[in-house]
């Protein structure tokens, strides 16, 4: 009888992935089931991570989970350290960035966004692809935008900054290049065929990064989002507004 229980829940666990990649969730599911984290909310680091792709992977602001566990910079961190997650809340999502905007209201949302944006950015598309799926924090969840490409199309960074994360560690977004920018934000390029820069190597904004890829999906795209203190915000209130682009 427990056997057959083991086998049912299974199933269902397997369902429900299977039921997340073809909504187009293309983001790690993680939480409570997740195995990396203990039941007292730490995370033992592995190789290849970066404390930029663990704050990344949780929706968290890398300088707090720096100063909770107190790493200074540049933030070297080793395998198998013990990473406090517990207590380091991710921002709240604002009311702005919890529906797709129409047209009228991206341009609106658009103007407010830059007022706080810091000036010395100068954000531009990382491919020239058309927007096949849009930002969304409800319903069919998306953390970023899925920009239509060619497999190994150049990627590019989309304003100056450092690689802070190379690799393909973070489940559902294949392989990935993170860069920061500042201290407020990072973007970054998943579903990648092949990487073309290291972590720490200084970028100006449109050197290429990466190839595209289709990381398994049914079709090449980039998936790239930008986020402000750790959590994921509309790229289209930040990227120029180009022909071709998805309203």
């Amino acid at each position: 009888m427990q056997m057959c229980q083991k086998i049912i829940i299974l199933s269902i666990t397997l369902l429900q992935l299977v039921a997340c990649e073809s909504d187009g969730i293309y983001v790690p599911v993680v939480g409570a089931g997740d195995s990396a984290v203990t039941s007292d909310g730490y995370y033992t680091v592995r190789r290849g991570d970066t404390l930029y792709s663990i704050a990344f992977r949780y929706g968290l602001d890398y300088k707090k989970l720096a100063g909770s566990n107190d790493i200074d910079p540049p933030y070297v961190i080793l395998i198998n350290q013990r990473i406090k997650l517990k207590g380091v809340a991710p921002r709240k999502v604002s009311q702005r960035q919890k529906t797709v905007a129409k047209p009228k209201q991206k341009r609106q949302a658009k103007q407010v966004a830059r007022k706080s944006q810091p000036s010395k950015l100068k954000w531009q598309w990382p491919i020239p692809g058309e927007v096949i799926l849009a930002f969304s924090t409800t319903g069919r969840v998306n953390k970023g935008v899925d920009i239509r490409g060619r497999l190994g199309e150049s990627v590019a960074a989309a304003a100056d900054g450092v690689v802070v994360y190379a690799g393909g560690g973070l489940r559902g977004y294949g392989k990935l290049v993170i860069v920061k920018h500042d201290d407020q934000f990072l973007s970054a390029y998943g579903h990648n065929r092949t990487i073309l820069v290291k972590e720490g190597e200084k970028v100006k904004g449109g050197q290429v990064v990466a190839e595209i890829g289709s990381s398994g999906l049914d079709q090449e795209m980039l998936h790239f989002e930008i986020r402000r203190n750790g959590k994921p915000e509309d790229p289209l209130l930040y990227l120029p507004d180009k022909a071709g682009k998805s309203d």
